[in-house]
């Protein structure tokens, strides 16, 4: 696979798929532009080559249709501001409209193309839809690392029918940091998986149960794995079908000698609402009308003693409801115990960014990912279909060549 920076892209038609699908509030304004700020170097560079910039991204789920409310429009406008440069916003992706728009182009010049989900033909991988996207452009750029787990036809597809193609610096940086955590990890290596539901991870701890030293499980899907040792759980979400695979995964770490973390202590309510009581209680002790909601501080000093050695650590999924205050200082305290190591820290999945965020140790971790699903895959050490398709595509340049 080659990178933008091992191309000759110097005033060509550079196709850039970017992962634009940013936050909006009611009123249309990004809350959130760190998905657009990611891909700077990219376009920065395109733009020192003389490159004519086509930018491609998705927002929301249009399901195939217009809908006017997740028009790219605002991301267009933020972009221009980031890079005090006009950037002009095509009113659809395909079509004769948008290819003179391009042909029009000239040194520098940069267009977007409106949202491709508009189009049943991006979801589809469709064929036609992705050569008309591949005749806009010289070289294809794919640095959507966030999209990277779909086989669509902007970031699959495309590859099909055009002779270069590569990565920006974005998805160099995603693979990169990936690689280190866990293809040649710094050890003691630390995975931190939470969130709320054990079967979307299930895989993923198959897979990281073999690679690690120690295993650290909050969250709601911390409680299968407690009702599988024999607790009472009470009201706290857990997935019957899972016990069975859940002690599959203790065991295994029992075997291979990595060390299994699971909460000794939680906040309980019997109402998920910021107004519920709430109590603090060891796990052999949650009543039966009771719900578990967030780690302790038990739980905490453990989790935080567990990180003290750690050389590299993974984190995926916070430890309890952080949305709601009274829910989230099991995973602010964790984020503040992460930032305290000296350890190169690696964080995926778009609740563990807010929570981290919120906590305010963004700045204290060593990478966060811009990818949910995406880093999740590569967690459960399946190949990336984009990732795939521009290996394909570099190899058959190769063999060309």
């Amino acid at each position: 696979m080659k990178y933008i920076d091992e191309m000759d892209i110097k005033g060509k038609r550079v196709l850039c798929r970017f992962d634009y699908n940013v936050p909006l509030d009611k009123d249309l304004n990004i809350t959130d532009d760190t998905r657009i700020r990611a891909t700077l170097p990219t376009i920065n560079y395109a733009l020192d080559e003389n490159a004519r910039i086509i930018i491609a991204s998705h927002l929301g789920r249009p399901k195939g249709k217009r809908v006017e409310g997740l028009s790219l429009a605002p991301v267009a406008r933020r972009l221009s501001r980031l890079l005090d440069k006009e950037v002009k916003l095509a009113d659809d992706c395909v079509g004769e409209g948008v290819k003179k728009l391009i042909d029009a182009m000239k040194p520098r010049d940069i267009v977007m193309l409106e949202n491709l989900r508009f189009h049943p033909g991006e979801e589809a991988n469709d064929d036609a839809f992705a050569r008309e996207l591949a005749s806009y452009c010289d070289v294809y750029i794919d640095d959507a690392f966030g999209n990277a787990h779909r086989c669509h036809a902007s970031n699959v597809g495309i590859t099909k029918f055009v002779k270069e193609c590569g990565a920006g610096f974005l998805m160099k940086k995603e693979l990169t940091y990936f690689s280190k955590a866990l293809e040649k990890p710094a050890r003691p290596l630390v995975a931190i998986i939470g969130g709320s539901k054990v079967s979307g991870k299930i895989d993923a701890l198959g897979h990281l149960v073999k690679k690690v030293n120690k295993m650290i499980l909050g969250g709601a899907m911390a409680f299968t794995f407690l009702k599988a040792l024999g607790y009472e759980v009470g009201k706290s979400p857990v997935e019957d079908d899972f016990l069975g695979k859940a002690r599959d995964i203790m065991k295994t770490a029992k075997e291979l000698g990595v060390k299994f973390y699971l909460p000794v202590d939680c906040v309980v309510a019997e109402e998920m609402t910021a107004e519920a009581e709430t109590k603090i209680v060891p796990v052999q002790e949650i009543n039966s009308k009771w719900k578990a909601l967030d780690i302790g501080p038990a739980t905490i000093t453990l989790f935080t003693e567990a990180l003290g050695n750690a050389k590299t650590i993974v984190w995926n999924g916070p430890m309890g409801v952080f949305e709601i205050d009274a829910f989230s200082r099991g995973t602010s305290a964790l984020a503040h115990s992460v930032a305290n190591t000296y350890a190169l820290s690696i964080v995926g999945g778009g609740d563990t960014d807010v929570a981290i965020a919120k906590a305010g140790e963004r700045d204290n971790m060593s990478y966060i990912s811009t990818g949910g699903g995406a880093f999740l895959e590569l967690l459960e050490g399946k190949d990336l279909p984009a990732v795939k398709a521009l290996k394909v595509c570099g190899q058959q340049l190769q063999d060309r060549q």
